[in-house]
């Protein structure tokens, strides 16, 4: 424990760094890298002895002499540490030239302060032994999120996201201290070890209060709603660990409590699981219908906490039964795809990143061609493209194999169950489905064709501190797909501490994995081989270069590439009880017509829903009652007395 505190107080002193040496840009930008860099490191060495070491470590310390700070690393906290210290100091790399307008030195160290203060208070959610301890550093982490996220303070819509952020984050937090208020008047502790104690019916009250909670956090349907605001409008490798690290805080909170409460009703996994499901298609729909690219990976992330959550949800209707290979391995496919999630959704938002520096432009439309001037950053996102797709050799495919797997355990139980293990089948290979065509569209407009602007026709290669870390990342990706055994080692490790959930044979988890990577070498294989024999028997012929073949057309422009929306809307339209799509067309209407134009737009029904049911309504009743702020300053006092008197009277 003490080696964890050393690597917080060090990154603490890393955030400070910067406020004080910020007129020397490139000094505190270096600087700030490197001490994040080493405290991130003494973090993940931190992170072993948990891991290796049954026994769990613990420190205390007494606040406002009434309340106890209490933190301590399990196996579980241990495993959710490792994606935060991996992913946080290469997006601090990747800042050093994404960063880089020195007229704006004050702004860029603030923001390396709050970023260290989310990096820290991710540290301490994972870790937080009691309600008091967590609930003080859930809010520092969602506080310094919200500046992050208003770097572009100027911006109306920057503005706006980061106002609809704070206020969910802030929902989310009441839903989640009411559910530990509901747990302190039962136990009338605020150590988290007494929530086993409980009464049933009381547990069912605190789980899903929580649910909310932390689904808003995570980015659950339909709790996502600032999620594809928020991300945009952040700086990209913000964007990075938000969707990468941050929300899998979400995902931590119902995994601990689920523990916690010890609890074997089947309607908890039941509940958990049609969230996935639901989160998982529809966010992979709503991002085949967007043409920002951020927003359209912001989508991406409802639909693999749909994913993780489908895993969770196996592992907890596993427990429920007593089926040990379905809990575990379900649990198992849902931690590794938290890990795998991380590293090739940061990948993805740092090549976006990229992307919208070059062309100045999010729309996907005003793309393309860009991997022929920017061929690493092209290389990396096809790989982190392919991740997220669920696709051999890469990681995506091993941890949503694991949670087939479990899937396919559960298939020989009745009922409820049974029908549930079907369509978490089904949801499973109907999402990687529509990624792999999401994906598809956005290689191809994007990377593929020809330029459709000067600015991407003069796009080049970004800066080594930019694309250092996607080339980690997508290493990442290759080895834990070709090498999955000791990531798979580690996720049961993981688990050790949970009741009921790690005990999984080791001689299956281990075939298990043998063969998982006996298949992706063997794929991985066959593709080096294609690829050599082709320059082989390509060795002695000319090839040669031509224009791209214009269907026809002589004169072929840049204009007559698919875009968007013509590559995506036909699978769009077919959940269109599940989606709004809004399209503006003036239609010909002569026999010589003029400028024509067709537009659409995808819109979340959950957004529309929200905006009906609650929002519309509120600003109507707000709006009648601002005769009450009137400015008159003796009326203020006597509200103030009239509400002194009415509590009075009740007390």
């Amino acid at each position: 424990m003490e080696t964890f505190l050393v690597a917080l107080g060090l990154l603490l002193t890393g955030g400070a760094f910067p406020l004080f040496t910020h007129r020397l840009f490139n000094s505190m930008k270096a600087g700030y890298i490197f001490i994040t860099a080493v405290g991130c490191l003494i973090g993940l060495y931190a992170v072993v002895l948990p891991l290796r070491n049954p026994e769990i470590m613990t420190v205390s310390w007494s606040w406002l002499h009434l309340f106890t700070l209490s933190f301590s690393i399990d196996s579980l906290s241990a495993f959710f540490l490792i994606p935060i210290f991996f992913i946080c100091p290469l997006t601090a790399l990747y800042s050093f030239h994404y960063m880089n307008k020195e007229q704006q030195s004050g702004r860029t160290a603030v923001n390396f302060f709050f970023f260290t203060l989310l990096i820290i208070s991710m540290a301490l959610v994972v870790t937080a032994k009691n309600i008091i301890t967590f609930a003080l550093v859930w809010e520092l982490m969602s506080l310094s999120s919200f500046f992050l996220v208003m770097y572009e303070y100027q911006r109306d819509t920057t503005r706006k996201a980061g106002y609809l952020y704070f206020i969910f984050a802030q929902a989310g937090a009441m839903f989640i201290f009411a559910a530990f208020a509901v747990a302190y008047s039962h136990t009338g502790s605020f150590a988290f070890d007494q929530f086993a104690r409980i009464p049933s019916a009381a547990k069912l009250i605190v789980f899903f209060l929580a649910l909310v909670g932390f689904g808003s956090k995570a980015g659950v349907f339909p709790f996502h709603i600032w999620l594809p605001h928020a991300h945009p409008a952040a700086p990209s490798h913000i964007s990075a660990v938000m969707s990468g690290v941050m929300i899998k805080m979400g995902i931590y909170g119902i995994i601990r409590l689920y523990g916690l409460l010890a609890v074997t009703d089947p309607i908890f996994g039941q509940t958990v699981l049609v969230f996935g499901m639901i989160s998982g298609v529809l966010g992979v729909v709503y991002a085949l219908g967007k043409h920002d690219i951020k927003k359209l990976l912001a989508y991406h992330s409802v639909e693999n906490i749909g994913i993780i959550l489908i895993g969770a949800g196996i592992g907890m209707l596993g427990v429920s039964s007593g089926n040990r290979a379905m809990a575990g391995f379900g649990f198992a496919g849902c931690l590794l795809h938290v890990l795998n999630h991380s590293i090739f959704k940061s990948l993805l938002f740092l090549g976006a990143g990229a992307v919208l520096q070059k062309s100045k432009s999010r729309h996907i439309d005003q793309m393309g061609g860009l991997i022929k001037n920017m061929p690493i950053t092209g290389r990396t996102f096809l790989v982190g493209s392919i991740s997220i797709s669920g696709l051999p050799p890469f990681n995506g495919f091993i941890s949503e194999f694991l949670i087939y797997y479990a899937a396919f355990q559960g298939l020989n139980q009745n009922g409820s169950t049974f029908i549930l293990m079907m369509l978490s089948i089904i949801s499973l290979a109907l999402i990687g489905g529509l990624a792999a065509a999401c994906f598809t569209k956005v290689i191809g407009i994007v990377f593929l064709g020809e330029p459709r602007s000067a600015n991407v026709a003069g796009a080049v290669e970004c800066g080594l501190t930019m694309t250092a870390p996607m080339v980690i990342l997508a290493l990442s990706c290759l080895v834990i797909g070709v090498l999955p055994e000791p990531f798979i080692n580690l996720v049961f490790l993981g688990l050790r501490d949970m009741q009921g959930v790690g005990a999984v044979g080791p001689d299956i988890i281990a075939g298990i994995a043998r063969n998982l990577a006996f298949a992706a070498r063997l794929f991985l294989g066959i593709l080096v081989l294609s690829t050599v024999l082709r320059r082989i028997f390509y060795m002695k012929k000319e090839v040669s270069r031509g224009p791209t073949w214009g269907c026809g057309f002589t004169l072929p422009t840049v204009r007559m590439q698919y875009t968007g929306t013509s590559y995506a809307m036909s699978i769009v339209e077919f959940f269109k009880p599940f989606v709004k799509v809004n399209t503006s067309y003036s239609g010909i209407n002569e026999i010589f017509p003029t400028k024509t134009t067709y537009a659409s737009r995808v819109d979340d029904v959950a957004e529309i829903g929200l905006n009906k049911a609650i929002i519309g309504p509120l600003l109507t009743v707000l709006g009648k009652m601002r005769w009450i702020q009137h400015g008159n300053i003796q009326l203020y006092i006597g509200y103030i007395v009239l509400t002194i008197i009415v509590l009075l009277l009740f007390i």
